[in-house]
């Protein structure tokens, strides 16, 4: 028993003892969480100058559209949130308003006759001077909503939700004001006789009250009387008191730093063993719309779940997806039977439940098998039509986080979007858009809807839609002729949030990285993102690594605007931006197999090491080439490598040469058979048969590299002149129209993933990289993934005479 009471009690004394100090950091530390809209963000602030004054309370002063939102702010929202999973609270912005927080004394307004009421008393003392506001990192401005969602929309499915869930759309009727007057003076009159029923009663009563009217209660003395009261009697409540208590503080609005709800999470987290599921889950759906992190309580949760698994039917499933989504985390070890349970129940489930799954996944990143994430869709794909747009939506998102690309699924999207953009919300677009660019899938069906609709969303959109949109559209080719308004509109939005940037830089190069994947050049925001001071900036980060896209952006400016005087990166940050984006490549691009074949073969038909050279020709593009160099007579000449970008070591490749070897001169010494020509062109069977060209697959798969080389093949198209190349050594013949020096080659082995899927459409990067080695001078040679691939399998005669080819028809 002893031990009990001390489980009871510490942790209210390290509440208590940490009041003072924790109460003025509370009121700025956000966690982990997402924007809201703009909506519920005019409320609270209106809420909050409205109780600019708390008699008797505590007072603290700050604009709340300037901090980052927690996701947890259900009872305020009523559905409006998005909860996109980007954004989180950065330290930077804890460290830097704890340090200020000293500058906001907390003083104590009463004294009580009794000591141990002394430290209760510090949670409800008054603050500073009302005119001393909290520093702001910048001043974001209002986002009116644009599309209302409800995203607790699964709740309805079943009516079982209403014992593990708390329903925010059935408020209870108004109580009038006399009598939450007639209440208060009760608080006043029964003072320390108050029993815990009729403190629990005195909440639930109060919370009545009309909305318009809850700030004056909040700021009432004999209102923070019966809070402390509360804590006074937090052990002798009974499990439906402790929970009745909490769905007062949902409709009081108490606010989600109140350092009371402290105590309240440790008094729940000690009872966590006690509680039924169904207790455990309402109280967690509590905390939830009370818009607090309570991860102490959801700890014990998660533990106690083990102990129910069995027991669990689709209601309490979702629920505690629902809820491990909204808290960001999926324990490892309560994931697979979680799942397990999921694949069981799967076809029972309701379309906006599918949709709340794939949420809660995406929220709490939970990998799970490919084989679950292509059930959950294809159970979504069989009622798509009937799912909102926000379920829709969701399981886009989950896709998206899966790298799995889902034929049917991505096919009714080309039906689904089309139909439903005039109605959705910038939000639900941005993540259609996204998902599609993560997928490399593009429908000009799902893009133009998307490109008519957002401008006239322009004044919704938060920087990070935006930015988003730009990034997805530019990766997927989307060209500005195609929709002459759209590129505009989203850059004029960015000028006029830009004051965003100082908080998310990375949004503004996202943004502006998808606008030179199509050559649009916003020199006034280029200059914004490479100015001293946005870099330093962006350098701090903690949470991304922005040199790569700072480094991309530099060197865009450098080739493509040869005319600029604005600012650069600096040549210390460039060089470092390059040597480690060389050692990344040279422990990985370089050693895979289809490159180290390449670079082999073209040394051994060109007759030395010293003519390739494995290299990344503009670094800022972040991948290699093998770059070759011909004279003007057909003759290849030695390429000098950059000191810190040579080629990788000869050990590594797998051809050897002997030092008397004919340097110079092409070596065409391949034996030209009627099986090879017949190889080479697919004409007929041969003991290695050729594989045959795929057609478009349908079945889920993941979008991502693949080494299996079993895909892809193809043949050449083997011209009698090509044909006579091949069987007669020679050097290679440049025309002499473009014979005006060196030619250099820039040789890519080019992967599936740099294209749009079932498409010779380019990927915004590969793009850009494509369009600017021609500038820089160089004829792209590709060896294309349906052709080099397959080729691996093939003799080193056909390697040779297949590279042979492709460099013969660059020149």
């Amino acid at each position: 028993m002893a031990a009990c009471v001390l489980c009871r009690r510490v942790p209210r004394l390290r509440y208590l003892r940490g009041l003072r100090k924790d109460f003025a950091q509370a009121q700025h530390v956000n966690s982990k969480a997402e924007d809201e809209t703009s909506e519920q963000e005019g409320k609270r602030g209106a809420l909050r100058d409205e109780e600019s004054s708390l008699q008797g309370g505590y007072r603290l002063h700050y604009n709340p559209s300037s901090y980052h939102h927690t996701v947890w702010n259900c009872a305020n929202t009523r559905s409006q949130t998005d909860n996109d999973e980007e954004e989180q609270c950065l330290s930077t912005l804890a460290s830097s308003l704890w340090q200020q927080s000293n500058r906001y004394s907390v003083s104590c307004s009463r004294h009580l006759s009794s000591s141990k009421n002394t430290l209760l008393d510090l949670a409800f003392n008054k603050g500073p001077d009302p005119k001393m506001p909290l520093p702001s990192l910048y001043h974001r401005k209002p986002i009116s909503p644009d599309v209302k969602v409800d995203t607790r929309a699964f709740l309805k499915c079943r009516s079982e939700y209403a014992s593990i869930s708390f329903d925010l759309n059935q408020r209870p009727l108004s109580i009038e004001w006399e009598r939450a007057l007639q209440l208060l003076q009760k608080v006043t009159v029964l003072k320390g006789s108050m029993k815990p029923s009729d403190v629990s009663q005195f909440l639930a009563e109060l919370s009545l009250l009309h909305p318009d009217k809850m700030s004056l209660v909040r700021s009432d003395q004999r209102f923070i009387m019966l809070l402390r009261y509360s804590v006074e009697n937090l052990r002798l409540f009974t499990q439906p008191q402790l929970l009745e208590v909490l769905q007062s503080f949902v409709w009081l609005d108490i606010p989600s730093a109140h350092t009371v709800l402290g105590l309240y999470e440790a008094e729940l987290s000690c009872r966590a063993n006690k509680m039924s599921l169904h207790q455990l889950l309402l109280a967690a759906d509590l905390w939830r719309c009370i818009g607090r992190q309570v991860p102490q309580f959801l700890q014990h949760l998660y533990k106690s779940v083990h102990l129910y698994l069995g027991q669990m039917e689709v209601p309490e499933l979702i629920q505690l997806l629902y809820i491990m989504g909204e808290s960001r985390r999926c324990p490892k070890d309560l994931i697979h039977p979680v799942v397990q349970l999921l694949m069981r129940h799967l076809q029972q489930l309701h379309p906006e439940e599918v949709g709340t799954v794939c949420l809660a996944l995406f929220k709490s990143q939970a990998s799970i098998s490919e084989g679950a994430v292509t059930g959950i869709v294809d159970k979504a794909h069989s009622f798509v039509g009937e799912m909102s747009d926000f379920a829709m939506v969701n399981v886009l998102k989950y896709l998206r986080f899966s790298y799995l690309y889902h034929w049917s699924w991505m096919e009714a999207m080309t039906l689904e979007v089309p139909r439903r953009a005039h109605r959705m919300g910038v939000k639900g677009l941005m993540h259609v858009a996204l998902a599609c660019s993560a997928l490399h899938y593009r429908n000009d069906n799902i893009l133009m809807a998307i490109a008519e609709r957002i401008p006239s969303l322009v004044p919704h959109c938060r920087s990070k839609d935006s930015c988003k949109l730009l990034w997805s559209f530019g990766t997927l080719g989307f060209l500005p002729v195609q929709s002459p308004s759209f590129y505009p509109s989203l850059t004029e939005a960015l000028r006029q949030r830009k004051a965003e940037f100082q908080r998310y830089p990375e949004h503004l190069l996202t943004g502006l990285l998808g606008l030179v994947f199509v050559s649009q050049f916003q020199q006034d925001l280029i200059a914004l993102a490479l100015s001293p001071d946005f870099v330093n900036l962006a350098l701090k980060s903690k949470q991304l690594e922005l040199k790569k896209d700072l480094f991309t952006l530099d060197g865009t400016v450098a080739l493509e605007l040869p005319e600029w005087t604005g600012p650069r990166l600096s040549c210390e940050l460039r060089e470092e931006t390059e040597e480690m984006l060389w050692k990344f490549a040279q422990s990985d691009t370089c050693r895979k197999p289809e490159v180290q074949e390449a670079e082999s073969a073209l040394q051994e038909l060109l007759g030395s090491e010293q003519f390739v050279c494995t290299r990344m020709i503009l670094p800022h593009t972040r991948s290699i080439d093998l770059e070759v160099h011909v004279d003007s007579t057909g003759q290849p000449i030695p390429v000098n490598p950059a000191p810190h970008m040579a080629t990788i070591s000869s050990e590594n490749n797998s051809s050897k040469f002997p030092s008397n070897h004919s340097w110079g001169r092409i070596n065409t010494g391949v034996t030209i058979t009627d099986e090879l020509l017949a190889q080479l062109t697919n004409t007929k069977n041969t003991t290695n048969p050729v594989t045959p060209s795929p057609a478009v697959t349908t079945s889920p798969h993941r979008v991502e590299p693949d080494d299996d080389v079993r895909l892809f093949d193809t043949g050449l198209n083997l011209t009698s002149a090509i044909a006579e190349i091949l069987t007669k050594p020679s050097s290679l013949s440049v025309d002499p129209q473009d014979s005006k020096g060196t030619v250099k080659l820039a040789i890519q082995v080019a992967h599936r993933n740099h294209y749009c899927y079932h498409s010779r459409q380019l990927l915004g990067l590969h793009a850009l990289k494509r369009r600017q080695l021609k500038l820089a001078g160089y004829k792209v040679v590709e060896l294309s993934y349906q052709e080099w691939f397959p080729m691996l399998r093939r003799s080193k005669a056909e390697k040779l005479a297949y590279l042979h080819c492709k460099i013969y028809n660059s020149l």
